[in-house]
């Protein structure tokens, strides 16, 4: 069986899109829209892990990783939303099982509310949440932001797309063993591939955050309605995200899987093997209920 990762790049709309994929093309497919300040690359270890049974496919967002930055694309979490539609319709994915992490959880989440039936069960991996009172400490330091005109508070949001900030959020609020674990190669690598027109994409996301606090409830009743089988994996040394979060998700999904791992906001760095035998098993028992 090969499970090599293969690089590829398709045309969606402006963008030209990249995207990595593991795994026999007829089989099940596990859709990995990845986090801020990433991209695809933070699936490259686990991709092949996995790709003896299933399908993996990651694509690169516009402005992220080796995708195109189009000026005329719609950098908010909506826009994102249609344009991950496109691609999962340019690849005919008829149904998929959806990974949520980080940013990807509110874009992969309109995602599923556009055709629910597509989604076969969610894997929510410190995907921010739609709880306002269980989020992390670290979004209050955002907040502070939202009180300032919209022109003084997306200047405000590009000035902390730098470097140092990118380092603090592979870090995060993990205990220094694990710091240890999590490469450079991340954030350097991010922010070698960083343009002013970038930068002005990333801040337009950013400023997304403040409209995004209303879509929550939106986001709830899509859980409350139609309750996709879900997996949650969660880092609690995270301080956007800590263990109340993860928990969070039961309010909604009383009958969700939740596995709170010894690791923060990047666990594909740091607790690889848990997370592979965690979804295997998870995936294998949907396979066996015909899903």
């Amino acid at each position: 069986m090969d499970t090599r990762v293969r690089h590829c790049r398709v045309r969606i709309g402006s963008v030209d899109t990249f995207y990595r994929e593991a795994g026999p093309e007829r089989a099940p497919v596990v859709l990995l829209p990845h986090g801020y300040p990433c991209s695809s690359y933070e699936f490259r270890n686990l991709m092949p892990r996995l790709a003896d049974k299933w399908r993996l496919i990651a694509p690169d967002y516009p402005g992220f990783g080796y995708s195109g930055t189009p000026d005329d694309f719609d950098y908010s979490f909506d826009g994102y939303a249609v344009w991950l539609d496109q691609f999962v319709r340019q690849l005919k994915i008829e149904r998929f099982v959806i990974y949520l992490h980080d940013f990807g959880s509110p874009i992969g989440a309109r995602l599923a509310i556009m055709r629910p039936e597509r989604v076969v069960a969610q894997i929510i991996q410190n995907g921010d949440i739609p709880y306002e009172d269980a989020l992390g400490p670290a979004y209050a330091d955002i907040e502070k932001s939202w009180s300032l005109p919209d022109q003084e508070m997306r200047a405000a949001m590009r000035e902390a797309i730098t470097e140092e900030n990118f380092r603090d959020e592979f870090l995060n609020d993990v205990r220094a063993d694990l710091a240890r674990l999590i490469a450079p190669d991340l954030w350097r690598l991010h922010w070698s591939l960083m343009t002013e027109q970038r930068k002005d994409a990333a801040a337009d996301v950013l400023f997304g955050l403040k409209a995004n606090r209303q879509w929550f409830p939106e986001h709830r009743r899509y859980l409350q309605q139609h309750k996709p089988p879900t997996l949650i994996l969660w880092g609690p040394q995270d301080h956007y995200m800590p263990e109340e979060s993860g928990r969070a998700y039961l309010r909604d999904l009383p009958d969700a899987e939740l596995h709170l791992l010894d690791g923060g906001h990047w666990l594909l760095e740091t607790n690889l093997d848990e997370v592979v035998s965690l979804m295997r098993s998870f995936l294998e028992r949907l396979e066996s209920r015909g899903a």
